[in-house]
């Protein structure tokens, strides 16, 4: 049974940097699609970030194309969200989440997500 444990989330300053961790127990990661996706208080969750495992495609949302990068471990035990220029508007709980892959692509929407990690807490604030 694949597990996912996140890791790194704090209190960080706007403009600084964070790094997530989602690391995998049970089972690698190379036949699985990793996303990540957050939840403020009062929104809808949202996808940021995913990578395709088995193809190496990524894909980011609008809102963090250019400051958010996804990463993977060599082992494909571990999946990295880096952070840069972070905003208040990032300050939510971050969650990771791991379907099977079929396709070349990995997607943002949450349907079809198995196995979820218990999540990270970011707040970005002064």
């Amino acid at each position: 049974q694949l597990q996912l444990v996140e890791s790194g989330g704090g209190l960080v300053q706007p403009g600084g940097s964070l790094r997530l961790s989602c690391a995998a127990s049970g089972s690698t990661l190379n036949y699985y699609a990793i996303t990540w996706f957050r939840q403020a208080p009062g929104k809808e969750r949202e996808g940021v970030a995913c990578i395709n495992n088995r193809w190496g495609s990524t894909n980011y949302a609008d809102s963090v194309k250019g400051r958010f990068t996804i990463s993977r471990d060599n082992g494909k035990t571990t999946v990295y969200l880096q952070m840069n220029s972070l905003k208040p508007e990032d300050t939510a709980a971050y969650y990771c989440a791991a379907t099977p892959v079929f396709v070349s692509q990995c997607f943002l929407s949450d349907l079809g997500y198995d196995y979820w990690g218990q999540g990270t807490q970011i707040t970005v604030s002064s």
